[in-house]
């Protein structure tokens, strides 16, 4: 009987640092830092893979280290909404003090694993942590410019992983950088509008117009999509991709303003939802075609 009581305590311990550190979310990150480095790569078979091992397990554990952080600093707030009110932290699995030295550990050890594969890599990876946790955190009460803030780390990873390539900030890098800084916006705004009641229950307001869930905010949702368009583009346009990026791009792209489109049409919070998840399925394909399109001729041919 003991040892059942045992085991349930550790497996409740580990379902809170899941939930802590958002595993999920933060290894859906680190995908996108992948395809960054697979992209900036010359030749496909010059990967290291050592650097590629530190680049994932070190960009987790900085991404775990400020979603961790988010949750110490938003602790009450996170008791008054109903998708954040069972966090470890609000349920009283996990005290503040174990939640900083974890946030500490994660953070250490994530920076150090960066900076073995070059300093640029550990120094991006360190600002991010800093703008999402110290800048766009305590904005998320005061301004919908909080959004904006936000993409800057948000749209760090793939340039963390073309840097930790290439070993140096650069167009390439920069371009990576900007797709996946345009896709922040129709993404956030489109959570913003599923939980609008439950951020506004504490005390967020991050539509980008003071209207709410109105015309306004449909359509600089939609605008932002359009622009996807021609950013999800620019690596064809710059001759670094083939034709399938300029046909599959197009046409994800394309999509993906649809959705957007029917949101500006009806307002409603069911086509917010299937942008919402349009948004978690397009980025991957998009930057998994580019390395796809970019390595298959470099690819031995049988």
């Amino acid at each position: 009987m003991e040892v059942q009581t045992n085991n349930s305590s550790i497996g409740k311990k580990i379902k809170a640092y899941i939930v802590f550190t958002k595993f999920r979310l933060s290894s859906l990150v680190i995908l996108s830092a992948l395809s960054g480095y697979l992209f900036a790569l010359d030749k496909f078979h010059s990967y290291n893979g050592l650097h590629v091992f530190y680049l994932m397990f070190g960009g987790f554990l900085v991404t775990c280290a400020s979603n961790g952080s988010n949750q110490i600093w938003e602790r009450d707030l996170d008791k008054l909404m109903k998708r954040t009110e069972r966090r470890p932290i609000p349920m009283g699995l996990m005290s503040v003090n174990e939640a900083f030295i974890i946030v500490i550990l994660c953070l250490l050890a994530g920076t150090y694993m960066l900076y073995l594969i070059n300093f640029y890599s550990a120094l991006l990876g360190f600002f991010a942590f800093i703008s999402y946790v110290f800048i766009y955190t305590p904005m998320k009460r005061v301004t919908p410019w909080a959004v904006f803030i936000g993409a800057f780390p948000g749209a760090i990873p793939p340039m963390l992983g073309a840097i930790a390539a290439t070993g140096k900030f650069g167009f390439l890098p920069g371009v990576l950088f900007f797709v996946q800084f345009v896709w922040q916006f129709p993404h956030f705004w489109a959570i913003a509008w599923v939980l609008y009641d439950d951020y506004k229950s504490a005390g967020f307001s991050l539509l980008p117009s003071k209207t709410g869930k109105s015309k306004q905010s449909a359509f600089q949702i939609a605008a932002y999509s359009l622009a996807l368009i021609p950013f999800s583009l620019l690596p064809w346009l710059l001759d670094w991709t083939g034709t399938l990026s300029l046909v599959v791009a197009t046409i994800c792209s394309g999509l993906f303003f649809w959705y957007s489109y029917r949101l500006f049409l009806s307002c409603e919070t069911k086509d917010a939802k299937r942008l919402m998840f349009a948004s978690f399925i397009y980025l991957p394909i998009i930057q998994f075609l580019y390395v796809f399109d970019k390595i298959e001729p470099m690819l031995p041919k049988h």
